[in-house]
């Protein structure tokens, strides 16, 4: 397996991709059911707790999932975190917008760096940044930073890409059926580059891994929102 990606590398790449990740259709052209499952997670959210909470959104990118809550709760207070200054930036004016009488924070960084005192928040939002972690052990402490985070009846709110555990099913869900829907898009040759910055970027865990790895942490509940071939939503509640 070629060397991972730093951070200071995923930084730098999504520093210079702000427009397009502030755009749904073409920010996550290559994720299935992009937009189903923001619009599922953003409801489910308004859902359990509406009369609104205290969001913190890792890797909030452009700041989409947060634009969609509020239009299904406000105001809300929340505190945004990503490794990309222009970001951050970007979803703060995103956000500010629509989120009239809540309050919006933003902080720059690895929001396992990042010191915010234990029990500060309702909802946590990680969508399609956890499958930068890397072997178990950087696991299990995201996910335990992430259970101190919660206040009691608290809850994360996942959206990822995903492996299979088993080999075989690996090679035709991912390879052969996701391959197929990047190929559908293009062609081939964007399929073998969007291949390629996954096995650079990316060290996804499969659903089963996480929704274990939820329960051993102290979530008392995981439930599955959504899955198409190798893109899951999912939930734990502390």
């Amino acid at each position: 397996m070629q060397e991972k990606s730093t951070l200071k590398e995923i930084e730098e790449r999504f520093n210079n991709d702000v427009a397009r990740f502030s755009n749904l259709e073409t920010g996550q052209v290559t994720t299935l059911d992009a937009s189903f499952n923001m619009q599922l997670i953003a409801e489910s959210i308004a859902t359990i707790y509406p009369k609104g909470s205290s969001v913190l959104d890792i890797g909030c990118g452009a700041g989409n999932y947060d634009v969609k809550l509020l239009e299904y709760v406000k105001p809300l207070d929340i505190t945004l975190v990503d490794l990309s200054r222009p970001m951050l930036d970007k979803a703060k004016e995103r956000v500010e917008a629509v989120n009239s009488g809540g309050n919006t924070r933003i902080f720059q960084g690895d929001f396992r760096r990042v010191d915010f005192p234990e029990q500060s928040f309702d909802v946590i939002i990680a969508t399609a940044v956890l499958h930068h972690l890397r072997d178990n052990d950087d696991w299990r402490t995201a996910f335990a930073k992430l259970y101190s985070l919660l206040k009691p009846g608290g809850s994360i709110w996942i959206f990822d890409l995903i492996e299979q555990d088993t080999a075989a099913l690996q090679d035709l869900i991912y390879t052969k059926r996701y391959g197929q829907y990047l190929t559908s898009l293009k062609d081939e040759a964007y399929r073998d580059h969007v291949f390629a910055y996954i096995e650079k970027e990316d060290s996804p865990r499969s659903l089963m891994y996480q929704l274990d790895l939820l329960k051993k942490t102290g979530f008392q509940h995981v439930d599955v929102l959504h899955k198409n071939l190798c893109f899951a939503s999912f939930v734990g509640f502390k």
